[in-house]
């Protein structure tokens, strides 16, 4: 498959998924961005288009833990989680951003609901 072929098809997929689906202030949308060897989380509120809290695997506690790419976006997903229990948000909006939901994003899925977050 053409590379450029594969990214046009995420990125309507991407679209498809935004037009459906908005984050507010009391339910944000966590949206999930995975490269090739990072993975990052947001929780963004789009009425007002701001970002409320972030996570990524870049962060100096996550970045100590051994373990291989599955196990740390479970962490980033508890570290979203956490972040958004200090900031009193329960309920959140899953954004995949085009990915299947399937090993990292699905792990960071687990992640964010074992700390507590409802989505």
């Amino acid at each position: 498959m053409n590379p450029k072929d594969k990214s046009l098809r995420r990125q309507n997929i991407r679209h498809r998924i935004r037009r459906k689906i908005n984050g507010v202030s009391q339910k944000p949308r966590l949206t999930v961005f995975r490269s090739n060897t990072e993975i990052y989380a947001q929780l963004v509120d789009d009425g007002n288009g701001v970002t409320i809290a972030s996570a990524s695997s870049k962060e100096k506690d996550i970045l100590a833990q051994k373990g291989n790419k599955v196990e740390k976006s479970k962490l980033v997903g508890q570290a979203i989680a956490r972040k958004a229990k200090e900031l009193g948000i329960n309920d959140v909006v899953f954004d995949r951003g085009g990915y299947l939901y399937h090993g990292r994003v699905k792990s960071l899925a687990d992640g964010a609901r074992e700390e507590g977050l409802k989505f």
